[in-house]
Formats: structure tokens, sequence, C-alpha cells
């Protein structure tokens, strides 16, 4: 929120545009709540239900999928330098769901022998973890992500980035642009929180890697 100062100290006209083009830039970044997509917006999405993804140059859309249950658990945008995984859960309206799940990853990642930290980036405070893992081969490595969360109307998205965006998070200005395309629709079924929205199947033709230009 912005305040004015005094009544006699009025904004000048540079002041002004300044104001008009931060509100105009807050109403066009995303993810969206699809009730609140501009009108201007002209960008092709896969419609996967719930959530409504942007394929990227180089990237491909992946699904995964739970074949006991037939049912779409999770969204992953694939690159040769890393990935992003996406999930979008329920939500109370008005809440603050990510900022009491932070908390419970972190602890996770702590019982488990890793770490997480937070950190302010893109889209608000978001965790830098750490986990030690074994390799295919035998040997003992370290696995990075970046999990962000954002609130919406109802909802939290939740995007988590493997690999060089990960370990790199100035150089993952590609993948946080894929987030920011994102457009959640929550629909108005009464859900409990924390619940994942679900996801359907989309064509199987929407399903491919866009190349390079």
């Amino acid at each position: 929120m912005k305040f004015r100062r005094k009544s006699d100290d009025a904004p000048t006209e540079a002041q002004v545009e300044a104001d008009a083009a931060e509100a105009a830039a807050a109403l066009s970044s995303g993810p969206f709540d699809i009730d609140d997509l501009p009108d201007h917006d002209e960008v092709q999405r896969v419609d996967l239900g719930s959530m409504l993804v942007a394929p990227a140059d180089g990237l491909e859309l992946r699904l995964q999928v739970d074949e006991d249950e037939e049912a779409v658990q999770a969204v992953v945008l694939a690159g040769p330098d890393g990935a992003l995984e996406l999930r979008a859960f329920a939500a109370p309206r008005n809440g603050d769901l990510w900022s009491e799940i932070r908390p419970r990853l972190a602890a996770d990642y702590a019982q488990r022998g890793g770490t997480a930290t937070e950190r302010e980036g893109r889209f608000g405070t978001e965790l830098l973890c750490e986990l030690t893992v074994r390799t295919q081969d035998g040997r003992t490595g370290t696995q990075a992500s970046r999990v962000i969360g954002v609130n919406g109307s109802r909802w939290m998205l939740r995007a988590t980035l493997l690999g060089r965006p990960a370990q790199d998070p100035a150089s993952a200005g590609t993948w946080e642009d894929a987030i920011e395309k994102i457009v959640v629709r929550r629909g108005a079924q009464a859900m409990p929180v924390g619940a994942a929205l679900p996801l359907t199947m989309p064509p199987r033709e929407q399903l491919v890697e866009r190349p390079n230009p």
C-alpha cells in the first residue's frame, strides 16, 4: 500500500506515471487465478484441469501419473539442465498456507539429514534445500532444490526447481517466467485445506517439446 505525502506536496506527473506503471505490472504478473486473468492475456496454455500451463521454448511438458489410480499427480517442465515440478493445493480464503507449510517442509528435510534455508526471491520467501542422496553408481551426492510457494484465491501453488535453477537462482529467469504464466482453476467445490487440486490429462499432441527459436 502506498501512502501519499502531505496534501500540500502534490505528486509530480512522473510520480503519477510511475505509480500507474507499478499498479499495471502488479495486475499483469502471475501466477493467476483464472478469474483474475487479464483481458489482454494471449498466452497459449495447456489445460490440465486445475492448472493451465504455458509450455516454454526448449522445455518438455510432462505429467507424473499414478498408474494404480490412473490419476495425474504433478506437472513437470523438464529441460537439459533442470526441471520444474508444479502442484496446486486447496487453501483457506485470504489465508497464508505457504507460511504454514514452509516450516513443515524445512523440518522434513532436517529429519532426513538435509537442510532448508529461507531466502527472498521473485515470489517472496522460498526455501533453498539440500539433501544427501545415493547416485545410480553407488556414490554419495547432494541434491539441491528450490521450493517456491504462491498463495492465491483459495489455492496455493507449490513450484519445486531442480538442477541448475536450484543451484544457481540467478540463472533461473526462464523457469521463473514459466511459473509467472501459470493459471490456477480452483473450482467452487469444497475441499480440505491442503488437498491437492485435481489434474486432468490433456490431448496427447499437446505434450510435445517446443523447439528453441
